[in-house]
């Protein structure tokens, strides 16, 4: 498959994913707000569904990283690749957390506030900006 294709599906699908990492959290937002019993239910069922979605997007977005890696990129030598990756791990271990809040709300221990929830939904913007401008500019 030529390079483009490869590019565009990794972005399509990182775009999912990043849709995903930004709603999940503003959703956990209202949850936590929530105090009555037909709003949560409806939360968890939301909170399950765009998590099982952006898993998805996430999964095919590193799977076109990686046939982009072995396909362009290797061996691994450029210095804005490895910072990329470093970034992505990370993005990796917050999605597994907001995994671990999916479950927090659906068993009743969610131990958090609507205003923790509001800097936690700012991480992922953080690192997009982060991500973007390295694969743009390459500057190492």
């Amino acid at each position: 498959m030529n390079i483009l294709w490869v590019k565009a599906f990794h972005i399509i699908f990182m775009v999912t994913w990043f849709a995903g990492l930004f709603y999940l959290p503003r959703l956990f937002v209202y949850h936590a707000d929530c105090h009555d019993r037909p709003g949560h239910e409806r939360f968890l069922v939301m909170e399950r569904k765009l998590y099982a979605i952006m898993t998805i997007g996430g999964i095919l977005t590193v799977a076109f990283g990686l046939w982009l890696i072995a396909g362009w990129h290797w061996p691994l030598t450029e210095g804005w690749l490895h910072a990329k990756l470093a970034l992505v791990g990370l993005l990796i271990l917050y999605h597994l957390y907001c995994g671990r809040l999916v479950k927090s709300f659906r068993s009743g221990n969610n131990r958090h506030s609507g205003v923790f929830y509001r800097w936690f939904n700012e991480f992922p913007a953080l690192i997009l900006v982060a991500v973007v401008l390295l694969a743009v500019l390459r500057p190492f």
